[in-house]
């Protein structure tokens, strides 16, 4: 056996507590090197008396590992446990204190859980589990009031630049609400909607009020009560990370210097402030229109937790996207999320991580996060075909695991945003492999989120041409894509077992790929085919034969509703 590959720690996401009676345990080994493993368990102040032993499921492989998983009611809330593990004919035992050949039984060896506290047990909202996004970049999506639209406004339609504007506002989302219900969307996500000098927003001026191009609090007010008299949850950026260049604090810095009251909430490295070649003060990357704003500071903590506190309480939002999430310090979004959810329980708090986000997905800081490794894994599966199916396949598998299973319930599994290339364009506009791509993800584990227009065939490049205006001229969408999206849609929404169910992967092979999704009422098998050539097998899982025949470019789905 491949002991150097054997790992498990008892806290984070190898031993988490699920909900008040059950405790995930999780225990890596190298890939087909250990046959099976059982969990043997019991309560550390009842041992040896009471001793238990349950098998554990391999959930997932990937590249080098296979992963597995035992669901444990502890009898008393601990839970004292070793590993059994077989490998090639021997035994093994795995403790705390490492490997032994013999079965190990004294408590001071065996890996502990010391208790299910109802506080630590990371709760994430129910209706997010069940919900399809949609983001919406309101500068570009309708223009419901034009006499609010900037001086130097264009027409809708023209391509977008860094600095241009359309006019896009609050009210012209609040007019094609029926638009996202016809749709199967029941929750929105805004960039940001505060007041700045630029299209994008995130260079905030005014926290505490909507930008006057895209209306005013009235207005923010009004769409989220339309929203919710719709059934559709609504939730705004929260740009925390920095500020903009305008912000009046930073002006004040700007005129004072080591003066100004506010000079501690920014990094300033010397004075005066200087904007070029690169700031003498910290920002984003190195933008000097966003300073970067020191969250560490109370009185900074004290202000932004006021914003969050103000626009969550008195218009009723249904949670935040958090920008640049990873690099605000942990402490502030502890704090963040106290409050948020004594205010409003069940809202969603989703924060922008592009890289592995387990630090921020313990149950003290986010639900989710914006989930682009996923997006990085389907567009090089889907849309360039620069991996097969079982690399796919691993790479899937191996982020499930990095993560504890109420947290990749709730990621949001986006395929574009409104910082990368339309997926459409990843796909060099090639429909069937765009239809494939959002198939998968309307039917994977996790909260699909759809990027404004990619369902009527919108494309675009890096930014800003990814951020083009909506097109609601009826002929010149892609009523394809429309009705395509519509179905995908529909079809998650009327099976649980696509939103809640298991997952796992049957088969991966070349650019082949079979996904079941099970729950105790139904099994749902869903293949695709990414190749140019038909593909045909017969499946035998669970007992049953599923025959498989899909063309080029193509798909299949096996609903089996269980007796």
């Amino acid at each position: 056996m491949n002991f150097h590959a054997v790992y498990h720690r008892p806290k984070g996401n190898f031993a988490y507590a699920y909900d008040e009676a059950t405790i995930h345990i999780r225990l890596r080994t190298a890939k087909q090197d250990v046959e099976e493993v059982n969990i043997v368990y019991g309560d550390k102040y009842d041992w040896p008396k009471e001793r238990y032993e349950k098998p554990m499921r391999k959930i997932y492989s990937d590249h080098l590992f296979d992963y597995w998983q035992a669901n444990v009611v502890p009898p008393f809330k601990r839970l004292c446990y070793i590993f059994e593990l077989k490998s090639k004919g021997r035994k093994y035992w795995y403790t705390e204190y490492g490997f032994y050949d013999q079965p190990v039984s004294e408590i001071n060896m065996m890996f502990q859980y010391p208790y299910i506290n109802k506080g630590d047990i990371f709760n994430t909202p129910e209706w997010v589990k069940d919900a399809v996004f949609y983001q919406i970049f309101p500068e570009r999506f309708a223009n419901g009031d034009v006499s609010n639209d900037p001086e130097e406004v264009e027409s809708w339609g023209n391509r977008p630049t860094t600095f241009n504007f359309f006019g896009g506002d609050l009210k012209g989302i609040i007019q094609h609400l029926d638009y996202l219900i016809e749709l199967g969307i029941d929750a929105i996500y805004l960039t940001p909607i505060f007041e700045a000098p630029s299209n994008h927003k995130y260079d905030t001026k005014d926290y505490m009020k909507v930008d006057p191009h895209f209306g005013d609090n009235d207005t923010l007010k009004e769409l989220v009560s339309r929203c919710h008299q719709k059934g559709i949850r609504v939730i705004l950026d929260a740009v925390f990370n920095h500020c903009g260049y305008y912000f009046p604090p930073f002006q004040d810095v700007i005129e004072k210097g080591p003066k100004s009251k506010y000079w501690d909430w920014f990094y300033i490295h010397d004075y005066p402030i200087k904007t070029h070649p690169r700031p003498n003060y910290e920002c984003f990357a190195f933008e000097y229109r966003m300073p970067k704003l020191n969250t560490q500071n109370p009185a900074v903590k004290e202000y932004l937790l006021g914003v969050a506190e103000f626009w969550t309480r008195e218009f009723d939002i249904d949670g935040w996207r958090l920008d640049v999430a990873n690099e605000v310090d942990h402490a502030f979004w502890r704090e963040f999320r106290r409050l948020i959810k004594a205010i409003k329980p069940d809202a969603y708090i989703v924060g922008e991580v592009w890289h592995d986000a387990g630090p921020w997905l313990q149950g003290d800081q986010f639900d989710g996060v914006m989930n682009y490794p996923f997006a990085e894994a389907v567009i090089d599966f889907f849309c360039k075909r620069t991996i097969d199916a079982e690399q796919f396949a691993n790479t899937l598998n191996m982020w499930r695991f990095r993560y504890p299973d109420q947290a990749n319930q709730v990621l949001l599994n986006i395929v574009d945003s409104h910082d990368t290339p339309r997926l459409l364009n990843m796909c060099r506009e090639d429909k069937r492999l765009f239809k494939l791509a959002v198939l998968f993800q309307m039917t994977y584990v996790g909260v699909p989120c759809v990027y404004y227009g990619d369902e009527i065939g919108m494309t675009g490049g890096n930014d800003p041409d990814c951020r083009r205006t909506m097109i609601w001229d009826k002929e010149k969408q892609d009523k394809e894509l429309l009705e395509f999206y519509k179905q995908c849609i529909a079809l998650r929404k009327e099976h649980k077992a696509l939103r809640r169910g298991e997952c796992s992967f049957l088969y991966a092979h070349d650019y082949q790929l079979i996904m079941q999704r099970s729950m105790e009422e139904e099994e749902i098998i869903v293949a695709f085919n990414v190749s140019d050539s038909p593909f045909e097998m017969d499946l035998v899982y669970r007992d049953k034969h599923y025959s498989i025949a899909i063309g080029p470019y193509s798909y299949d789905i096996i609903i089996d509703k269980k007796e």
